[in-house]
């Protein structure tokens, strides 16, 4: 066993329901098993003497908290991060689908995925739910890479068969899936060759419903529900009301289905349950169009158990809208922070919590420094279904965590230093650090990053 003495956080549960959600020790010790497991979270001063004595890893001027869990982002957007925004199609149009078409390049596609894990741990991040791109071989490569790091990752090919340039949409002809027969046969080869590989965990990915036929979408429904029925279950993951002019487009396209909001299209064809990580949802039928959708929304997300992804980088950059936090977790919805990249700006979940708390700000409400972290730890990993495995230090539960340094820049060590109490010098951390503020990030205990 092996114990890292510091300042230690974690969290139970959200602590704006509850403070005593909110783990936090001034001078602790996170005790790891030769396994890479949590044993135990104690007061340093309560530690066996054997311990501290022979292993500890001595951080006490450091925060260590579980690894970050971003609930939404994109592997084949590396190279469009910082691309010029306008509106959503717009920026797909002419930054992202031209920078996911070349992962049709295998050799690409595999250079890219190890530089994206890489940037993700770097940041701090052990965990995330991933969308790669329509090639399957760009999803091999991506699951080969996390694989090879040890990972708990969450990815799935994207799936899309509409909105191409032949019937006047933004998507290259050549970047849509050829068939939904072959994009089944992909996604079932895929979840065969590593669901459940080591640490990897395969999502159904339809991009959303601007690039998806009904029959596509019925297909990803039925595979999400089939291998739910034979025990073998796998999550599901799209986009969800990032626009308004994407829930216009998606109520007139699938209006057969006589759908209350576009939640109901995904809904209806039997995709919204527990695993399944809906990205954005900034304009819910009881923020928008609320006479069509009756206000459903949050009550239908709460009883499939399913997560949502808050991604105030992205939402801020594209001027899509602002993510009613507080009217989705009053509905008992679970709620991560997604970096979403390339929207996003920036792999750091520090400065998501950091353009979170402006977004709350916006709206008249408070985001205080524990829930912050709450929702890059432990609430990310309650939207994917995972708080059992990561997202805290449960014992038993998978060591992943970061080690993030209070003086990693001259503006923090002396905003940390004059802070009044430790709450304070988190929120300065949260507000002021970046990627320079990760010391050190492990991976089942063992150390796969080092700020050198």
């Amino acid at each position: 066993m092996k114990a890292y003495r510091g300042i230690v956080l974690h969290f139970t549960g959200d602590p704006a329901a509850d403070p005593a959600n909110a783990r936090l020790l001034d001078d602790g010790a996170l005790v790891v098993t030769d396994e890479g497991l949590v044993d135990r979270v104690t007061p340093w001063a309560e530690l066996p003497g054997r311990l501290r004595d022979e292993a500890v890893q001595d951080y006490r001027d450091d925060l260590i908290l579980p690894g970050f869990v971003d609930a939404h982002v994109h592997s084949g957007q590396i190279d469009a991060i910082a691309s010029p925004g306008g509106d959503l199609r717009d920026w797909l149009e002419r930054h992202v689908y031209p920078a996911e078409r070349r992962f049709a390049d295998e050799e690409y596609a595999r250079q890219a995925a190890g530089d994206f894990l890489d940037r993700l741990l770097a940041a701090g991040t052990t965990t995330a739910c991933v969308h790669t791109t329509t090639f399957a071989s760009s999803t091999g490569a991506f699951f080969a890479a996390a694989h090879e790091r040890d990972l708990r990752m969450v990815a799935g090919k994207v799936l899309m068969d509409a909105g191409g340039h032949a019937e006047g949409g933004p998507v290259p002809d050549d970047y849509l899936d050829p068939s939904v027969q072959q994009a089944e046969q992909d996604c079932r080869e895929l979840i065969d060759a590593w669901h459940g590989k080591g640490r990897c965990l395969y999502a159904i990915t339809p991009r959303f419903g601007p690039t998806s036929t009904l029959e596509l979408l019925r297909m990803a429904g039925r595979l999400f529900q089939e291998y739910a029925d034979r025990g073998q279950p796998v999550w599901a993951q799209s986009h969800l009301a990032e626009t308004k002019d994407e829930v216009d487009t998606v109520l007139e396209r699938f209006a057969a289905l006589t759908p209350r909001s576009y939640l109901d299209v995904y809904d209806k064809c039997g995709l919204v349950g527990p695993r399944s990580v809906w990205a954005h949802c900034l304009w819910p039928d009881d923020v928008y169009r609320t006479s069509a959708g009756g206000g459903q929304d949050w009550q239908v997300l709460k009883a499939r158990q399913a997560g949502v992804a808050f991604c105030p980088t992205s939402n801020l950059f594209l001027g899509s809208g602002l993510f009613p936090l507080e009217r989705t977790r009053r509905a008992g919805v679970r709620v991560g922070l997604g970096t979403d990249v390339g929207a996003g700006t920036s792999f750091s979940m520090l400065e998501t919590m950091n353009e979170a708390y402006k977004v709350m700000a916006l709206q008249g409400d408070h985001l205080p420094a524990l829930r912050g972290f709450y929702l890059a730890t432990r609430g990310g990993a309650e939207a994917l279904c995972l708080e059992d495995r990561i997202g805290g230090f449960q014992p038993g539960g998978e060591a992943d965590f970061v080690v993030l340094d209070f003086a990693a820049t001259p503006v923090l060590e002396r905003r940390t230093g004059t802070a009044g109490d430790l709450v304070e010098r988190l929120f300065a951390l949260a507000m002021l650090g970046d990627e320079r503020a990760v010391k050190a990030t492990y991976v089942m205990g063992r150390r796969t990053w080092e700020n050198t």
